[in-house]
């Protein structure tokens, strides 16, 4: 009865093994690539499409649900002007239901 009570070793691969430093941390991470100044917004070269929102991702799956955020859109009634390539053009025929399109010059 008494060899039951008595607290067992953990071995030493079961220890929690100590916390890194930061300091550690920051040499062993590698360098992020400088940011591109703000001011210089990608802007659409070419044609462009107004696609805007007209119905609601509630009740959708989540394919649309992330395709209407792929596009820029996340309410109803908001306008994005994208560039009209085949990626977007794909994007909004999944969810066409969903968006009203126009042309802009």
């Amino acid at each position: 009865m008494a060899e039951e009570t008595k607290k067992t070793k953990k071995p030493a691969a079961e220890k929690k093994a100590a916390p890194v430093k930061k300091e550690a941390a920051k040499k062993t991470a590698k360098k992020a690539a400088p940011k591109k100044a703000a001011s210089a917004k990608k802007t659409p070269s070419g044609k462009t499409v107004r696609v805007t929102q007209i119905g609601s991702p509630i009740g959708r799956k989540a394919y649309q649900r992330a395709t209407l955020i792929g596009l820029g859109l996340n309410k109803l009634h908001r306008s994005k002007v994208l560039e009209d390539s085949p990626a977007v053009r794909g994007m909004i025929a999944k969810v066409s239901h969903l968006v009203k399109v126009e042309d802009v010059a």
